[in-house]
């Protein structure tokens, strides 16, 4: 399989090459050493590296991050890669989503769903009239309006966003665009399985957003269901071929099902679109 020098992986990033450094001592990468003992990283130790540059500039502390990855790869059964799972960021926290839940790595706590006290079913399947949470100086909005103001929702007050974009599908079930942010804020939450119908509920709308079947991807993923997130990853370059993410996210997944030729050309296709 293809490795990447300590440049290939700085300039893939956009990281310095002593951030690449320093992060291969952290302890959660498993590089090998080449010619004149420079550091050879493998496709897992990209993803890894990927992933503490999210979280990084999702404002998550460096030791934390470092402490979380260790402990993961310290702690993961034999046979499996770190690179498997779905590491985020939450607010200040780290969170892992592994098979529908969602946990922090540092406490093992499993993660608490800010909307829990909101109706599981998908929007697009509730009542028809407006809730009673609908409070009254929303109530003249429109569904446009409704999704504007949840947007703007999301970073101060979640659970208030997850009730808006409710509201909205209530009145409009064919907004593909709350559809996928909903769909985003329930997978977060851990409520992965009700992420994916708000996703296919997007898809079946007739949405012309990659952004729908890549978050069905990822949610898809985070199930297990490896060749069912493919399908997603693929429909999403074919709605726009130079969305980088998912030729990364394809790569990735060919990797662990051990098809070089696919994860060659997806990574090729994601390093023409981020050089």
């Amino acid at each position: 399989m293809e490795s990447f020098s300590t440049r290939d992986v700085a300039r893939l990033l956009g990281l310095s090459e002593t951030q690449v450094r320093s992060q291969a001592r952290a302890g959660f990468l498993t590089p090998e050493r080449g010619p004149r003992n420079g550091y050879r990283f493998s496709f897992q130790d990209l993803v890894l590296l990927r992933t503490a540059r999210e979280l990084a500039q999702a404002r998550i502390p460096l030791r934390r991050i470092r402490t979380a990855l260790c402990g993961l790869a310290r702690d993961l059964p034999s046979g499996r890669s770190l690179s498997e799972m779905r590491i985020v960021a939450d607010g200040d926290r780290v969170l892992v989503h592994e098979g529908g839940t969602a946990w922090n790595p540092e406490s093992g706590q499993l993660h608490i769903d800010f909307a829990g006290s909101t109706p599981k079913a998908p929007a697009a399947r509730a009542a028809k009239s407006l809730p009673p949470y609908l409070r009254p100086k929303h109530q003249g909005l429109d569904p446009w309006e409704l999704f504007d103001l949840a947007l703007e929702l999301e970073l101060s007050d979640p659970a208030a966003a997850f009730r808006t974009y409710t509201q909205a599908l209530a009145q409009d079930p064919h907004l593909s665009d709350a559809h996928v942010n909903l769909g985003r804020l329930l997978q977060l939450a851990g409520r992965t399985r009700e992420a994916i119908e708000h996703y296919l509920s997007a898809i079946r709308v007739g949405s012309t957003d990659p952004t729908a079947p890549f978050n069905l991807g990822t949610a898809l993923e985070e199930l297990g269901r490896w060749r069912d997130a493919l399908a997603a990853y693929r429909r999403a370059v074919e709605i726009d071929a130079g969305f980088a993410d998912a030729h990364f996210n394809l790569a990735r997944l060919y990797d662990q099902l051990g098809c070089r030729a696919e994860v060659i050309r997806h990574l090729r296709a994601y390093k023409r679109l981020v050089e």
